[in-house]
């Protein structure tokens, strides 16, 4: 998902989504590239699991797919947590030493 997302494009695309559903023609209009590019940059965001389109005939709406984005949350949150408990020891560390310093 983070590798789907590392392009400003997709980015781009996933920010206009959140706005609501598009066609690929929509999603299109401002890019300078080919229609075929757009697929390729869209089957990305599918396959990451950011974006669906459903079957049918075209033109089919995009749509992004929030509840991956609740995933990420919380896989982000996990770690944040994890690097904020090692930042807390570091920090009674350093004052640890600076207090025996002081002393001595």
């Amino acid at each position: 998902m983070f590798a789907a997302l590392a392009v400003p494009t997709r980015r781009d695309m996933v920010s206009r989504l959140a706005a609501g559903d598009a066609t690929v023609n929509q999603l299109a209009e401002p890019y300078p590239m080919t229609l075929q590019a757009v697929y390729k940059h869209l089957k990305v965001l599918e396959e990451a699991g950011v974006v669906s389109r459903p079957p049918g005939p075209q033109p089919r709406p995009v749509r992004l797919e929030a509840e991956v984005f609740d995933l990420m949350d919380k896989w982000i949150e996990r770690y944040r947590r994890r690097a904020e408990e090692r930042h807390r020891r570091l920090d009674a560390v350093l004052v640890a030493m600076n207090e025996e310093e002081g002393v001595a």
